[in-house]
């Protein structure tokens, strides 16, 4: 099992400023409509610091990492990577894995490799791994803790909303945490331009990281460096006596939200700042999610509280 993930609390202190990303989405390379280069420029043409091209790690598109090393430059980079695919989830499906910072001549998968087997091989090859859209298709409980290897849920997906209305991934987040596994939450794009523009630009990672390369970058992800969103901004999280404090871009609401029914909140119009009391919290982890008068939102990663809250 990983680490727990770097608390909020320490992300937001760390050195280094937040880069924005997409770290899921597909090309021609498998079953996109945009070529590399396209995706590429998409990208960089809305603002976006780094994305990763996660094309399908199937047979039938020749086991591809695509290699998009050649559209860096400018203050824009790029992550190799792959959505890998094993049999069969519990329900008789394949498994969906994300692996961000795969070698371009990562092994193809082998024919009775399992999705644990295939996620663990990814860790080992120097990858952050995450369990891709559980939403989408109803993965289990059970398969998802079967995964001791991730580093990460998606807590959304826009082209799984936009497409399915299954973007939503933070109760399977949340039982996990709830059963001991330390995972953090990403939000992601999973474009494949195949309904153009509408399913880009709707969920991304913000990391914190003092250069915009692939290798800063990448171990940031993998130490849960970040945090995710669909469009509000997080300026600081912090503690100030038993108070946990939240800063942000205009809010409607501010939530901590803990195990089983935990949860508090603050609202109001516009909302830059709140502050929320930490004991319910005791002996529990917590995370945080901002949301904007628009209905949209943005996550921080776990904190596990001790007796001395």
């Amino acid at each position: 099992m990983q680490p727990h993930p770097m608390s909020p609390f320490e992300t937001f202190a760390a050195p280094g400023r937040f880069w924005r990303g997409n770290i899921h989405g597909h090309s021609t390379n498998s079953d996109g409509s945009w070529s590399p280069a396209e995706v590429c420029a998409a990208y960089r043409r809305e603002g976006y610091h780094f994305i990763a091209l996660t094309d399908h790690f199937l047979e039938r598109y020749g086991f591809p990492v695509t290699d998009t090393s050649a559209y860096r430059g400018d203050g824009f980079t790029t992550i190799l990577g792959a959505e890998v695919h094993a049999p069969q989830t519990s329900r008789g499906m394949d498994w969906h894995i994300l692996a961000v910072g795969l070698p371009v001549d990562f092994p193809p998968t082998a024919a009775q490799e399992t999705g644990p087997e295939l996620s663990q091989r990814c860790v080992d090859a120097g990858a952050f791994v995450a369990i891709a859209h559980p939403p989408w298709y109803n993965l289990t409980l059970e398969d998802g803790l079967s995964l001791t290897s991730a580093h990460a849920v998606e807590v959304y997906n826009h082209t799984c909303e936009v497409l399915a209305a299954r973007g939503d991934g933070s109760s399977m987040w949340d039982s996990l945490l709830s059963a001991g596994c330390p995972l953090a939450g990403i939000a992601v794009d999973d474009s494949h331009f195949t309904h153009g523009a509408r399913e880009g630009f709707g969920g991304w990672v913000m990391v914190k990281a003092e250069q915009n390369t692939p290798e800063t970058l990448l171990d940031a992800l993998k130490a849960g460096r970040f945090y995710a969103s669909q469009g509000p901004r997080i300026d600081d999280v912090r503690l100030e006596e038993a108070m946990l404090v939240v800063e942000c871009s205009p809010a409607a609401e501010v939530f901590a939200l803990g195990p089983g029914a935990t949860a508090k909140s603050v609202s109001g119009p516009s909302l830059r700042r709140a502050e929320i009391p930490l004991d319910p919290f005791k002996n529990a982890w917590m995370r945080v999610l901002v949301r904007d008068a628009n209905g949209k939102s943005a996550w921080t990663n776990p904190h596990w509280f001790g007796a001395e809250v």
